[in-house]
Protein backbone atom coordinates (compact mmCIF):
# COMPACT_ATOMS: atom_id res chain seq x y z
CA UNK A 1 0.00 0.00 0.00
CA UNK A 2 2.64 2.33 1.03
CA UNK A 3 4.88 1.40 -2.30
CA UNK A 4 1.28 2.67 -4.45
CA UNK A 5 1.08 6.01 -2.17
CA UNK A 6 4.90 6.91 -3.37
CA UNK A 7 4.14 5.87 -7.32
CA UNK A 8 0.93 8.35 -6.89
CA UNK A 9 3.53 10.93 -5.06
CA UNK A 10 6.17 10.65 -7.74
CA UNK A 11 3.45 10.86 -11.01
CA UNK A 12 1.99 13.68 -9.40
CA UNK A 13 5.35 15.50 -8.95
CA UNK A 14 6.14 14.25 -13.11
CA UNK A 15 2.73 16.07 -13.91
CA UNK A 16 3.56 19.11 -12.39
CA UNK A 17 6.98 19.19 -13.89
CA UNK A 18 5.45 18.33 -17.16
CA UNK A 19 3.16 20.81 -16.67
CA UNK A 20 5.30 24.33 -16.23
CA UNK A 21 6.99 22.84 -19.12
CA UNK A 22 4.27 23.14 -20.84
CA UNK A 23 4.24 27.08 -19.66
CA UNK A 24 7.19 27.53 -20.55
CA UNK A 25 6.67 26.70 -24.20
CA UNK A 26 3.22 27.92 -24.67
CA UNK A 27 3.82 31.52 -22.89
CA UNK A 28 5.39 32.85 -25.99
CA UNK A 29 2.63 31.63 -28.47
CA UNK A 30 -0.14 32.87 -26.59
CA UNK A 31 0.77 35.88 -25.11
CA UNK A 32 1.77 38.63 -27.12
CA UNK A 33 5.59 40.49 -26.17
CA UNK A 34 3.82 43.44 -24.65
CA UNK A 35 1.14 41.76 -23.37
CA UNK A 36 0.68 43.50 -19.74
CA UNK A 37 4.60 45.05 -20.34
CA UNK A 38 3.56 48.19 -19.67
CA UNK A 39 0.67 47.69 -16.89
CA UNK A 40 1.10 47.90 -13.37
CA UNK A 41 0.20 45.37 -11.31
CA UNK A 42 -2.29 47.11 -8.23
CA UNK A 43 -3.81 43.88 -6.70
CA UNK A 44 -2.99 42.68 -3.47
CA UNK A 45 -1.76 39.38 -3.81
CA UNK A 46 -0.41 38.83 -0.54
CA UNK A 47 -3.23 37.55 1.25
CA UNK A 48 -3.48 34.33 -1.72
CA UNK A 49 0.74 33.97 -1.42
CA UNK A 50 0.36 33.70 2.45
CA UNK A 51 -1.96 31.10 1.87
CA UNK A 52 -0.10 29.51 -0.63
CA UNK A 53 3.31 29.41 1.54
CA UNK A 54 0.79 27.69 4.23
CA UNK A 55 -0.59 25.31 1.92
CA UNK A 56 2.94 24.70 0.41
CA UNK A 57 5.72 24.88 2.94
CA UNK A 58 3.83 25.58 6.40
CA UNK A 59 5.83 28.43 5.96
CA UNK A 60 9.60 27.17 6.16
CA UNK A 61 11.41 28.93 3.68
CA UNK A 62 14.06 25.78 3.39
CA UNK A 63 11.41 23.59 2.33
CA UNK A 64 12.26 20.78 -0.11
CA UNK A 65 10.57 18.63 -2.16
CA UNK A 66 12.40 17.38 -4.95
CA UNK A 67 13.00 20.13 -7.28
CA UNK A 68 10.63 22.17 -5.86
CA UNK A 69 11.99 24.87 -3.25
CA UNK A 70 11.50 27.29 -0.47
CA UNK A 71 8.04 28.26 0.88
CA UNK A 72 5.83 28.51 -2.00
CA UNK A 73 7.70 25.23 -3.48
CA UNK A 74 8.84 26.89 -6.71
CA UNK A 75 10.52 24.85 -9.48
CA UNK A 76 13.47 25.77 -11.76
CA UNK A 77 11.34 25.95 -14.88
CA UNK A 78 9.07 28.49 -12.78
CA UNK A 79 12.29 30.76 -12.75
CA UNK A 80 12.98 30.38 -16.04
CA UNK A 81 9.90 31.07 -16.83
CA UNK A 82 9.98 34.34 -14.69
CA UNK A 83 13.03 35.12 -16.48
CA UNK A 84 11.75 34.94 -19.50
CA UNK A 85 9.17 36.94 -19.24
CA UNK A 86 11.65 39.78 -17.73
CA UNK A 87 13.20 39.03 -21.00
CA UNK A 88 10.40 40.17 -22.93
CA UNK A 89 9.83 43.23 -20.94
CA UNK A 90 13.31 44.38 -21.43
CA UNK A 91 14.46 44.01 -17.93
CA UNK A 92 17.97 43.58 -16.96
CA UNK A 93 16.76 41.90 -13.61
CA UNK A 94 16.95 38.25 -13.22
CA UNK A 95 16.09 35.74 -10.56
CA UNK A 96 18.83 32.65 -9.90
CA UNK A 97 17.51 29.13 -8.24
CA UNK A 98 19.19 30.14 -5.11
CA UNK A 99 16.22 33.08 -4.95
CA UNK A 100 13.57 30.29 -4.39
CA UNK A 101 14.98 30.29 -0.27
CA UNK A 102 13.86 34.13 -0.05
CA UNK A 103 10.11 34.39 0.84
CA UNK A 104 10.30 38.06 -0.64
CA UNK A 105 11.93 36.92 -4.07
CA UNK A 106 9.52 34.20 -4.19
CA UNK A 107 6.36 36.72 -3.66
CA UNK A 108 7.82 38.75 -6.74
CA UNK A 109 8.10 35.88 -9.15
CA UNK A 110 4.69 34.77 -8.06
CA UNK A 111 3.28 38.52 -8.83
CA UNK A 112 5.70 38.74 -12.21
CA UNK A 113 4.03 35.54 -13.39
CA UNK A 114 0.70 36.44 -12.76
CA UNK A 115 0.62 39.64 -13.93
CA UNK A 116 1.99 38.05 -17.27
CA UNK A 117 -0.27 34.47 -17.05
CA UNK A 118 -2.85 36.13 -15.52
CA UNK A 119 -3.96 40.00 -16.02
CA UNK A 120 -7.55 39.60 -15.15
CA UNK A 121 -6.33 38.78 -11.64
CA UNK A 122 -8.53 35.59 -11.42
CA UNK A 123 -7.50 34.11 -7.98
CA UNK A 124 -9.04 30.53 -8.33
CA UNK A 125 -6.88 30.94 -11.89
CA UNK A 126 -3.84 31.62 -10.14
CA UNK A 127 -4.35 29.51 -7.22
CA UNK A 128 -5.33 26.14 -9.36
CA UNK A 129 -2.47 27.14 -12.17
CA UNK A 130 0.03 27.32 -9.19
CA UNK A 131 -0.28 23.53 -8.15
CA UNK A 132 -1.19 21.94 -11.40
CA UNK A 133 0.21 24.35 -14.29
CA UNK A 134 -1.29 26.34 -17.04
CA UNK A 135 -3.78 23.84 -18.12
CA UNK A 136 -4.99 22.43 -14.62
CA UNK A 137 -7.48 20.24 -14.21
CA UNK A 138 -10.36 21.62 -11.88
CA UNK A 139 -10.98 17.93 -10.72
CA UNK A 140 -7.38 17.65 -10.15
CA UNK A 141 -6.27 20.74 -8.45
CA UNK A 142 -9.57 20.88 -6.23
CA UNK A 143 -8.11 19.81 -2.66
CA UNK A 144 -5.30 21.81 -3.11
CA UNK A 145 -7.75 25.32 -4.04
CA UNK A 146 -10.11 24.11 -1.30
CA UNK A 147 -6.70 24.08 1.40
CA UNK A 148 -5.77 27.79 -0.05
CA UNK A 149 -9.17 28.89 0.32
CA UNK A 150 -9.30 27.35 4.00
CA UNK A 151 -6.11 29.41 4.71
CA UNK A 152 -7.88 32.64 3.36
CA UNK A 153 -10.52 32.32 5.33
CA UNK A 154 -8.87 31.62 8.61
CA UNK A 155 -6.38 34.63 8.10
CA UNK A 156 -9.42 37.18 7.54
CA UNK A 157 -10.84 36.03 10.51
Amino acid sequence: KLFWLYKILIMKRILRFVTLCALMMFSLSVYSVNEGAGRTNEFDWNPVMDAIIQVESGGNRMAKNGNQVGAMQITPIAVAECNKILKLRNSAKRYILADRFSIEKSKEMFVLIQSFHNPENDVEQAIRAWNGGPRYSAKKTQRYYEKVVRYLRNSKI
